[in-house]
């Protein structure tokens, strides 16, 4: 499963993942939409996925992110009302693995 799997451009709500591999690792996984109503929407399709591929997770927080393709930058802040506060700087280190030329920071204010 990759890594990040965020939408291109916009503001939506995201959820840090943690995906457990036979081996006893960890892998985690950012996914954010805005199709997602509420987190637990993305959560939900992301551990359908997992599930059907013998994988378990755990949804350890969220928040929203702002994508600014144009400007090539994304703002990661805020918090989940159902999982709680997503540790933001995990979910950078793996975006910015994704869009190494971006401007990728991120905030615990604001909901």
């Amino acid at each position: 499963m990759e890594p990040v799997d965020i939408d291109e451009s916009g503001v939506f709500k995201y959820v840090l993942i943690a995906l457990y591999r036979e081996d006893g690792g960890t892998d985690w996984l950012v996914r954010g939409h805005a199709w997602g109503e509420y987190h637990d929407d993305i959560y939900q399709s992301t551990l359908s996925e997992a599930s059907g591929k013998g994988l378990d997770t755990e949804c350890r927080g969220g928040g929203r992110i702002k994508h600014d393709p144009t400007n090539k930058e994304i703002f990661v802040y805020g918090y989940s009302v159902g999982y709680g506060r997503a540790d933001h700087e995990v979910a950078c280190g793996l975006i910015r693995a994704k869009y190494p030329d971006y401007k990728v920071h991120w905030s615990n204010e604001g909901y």
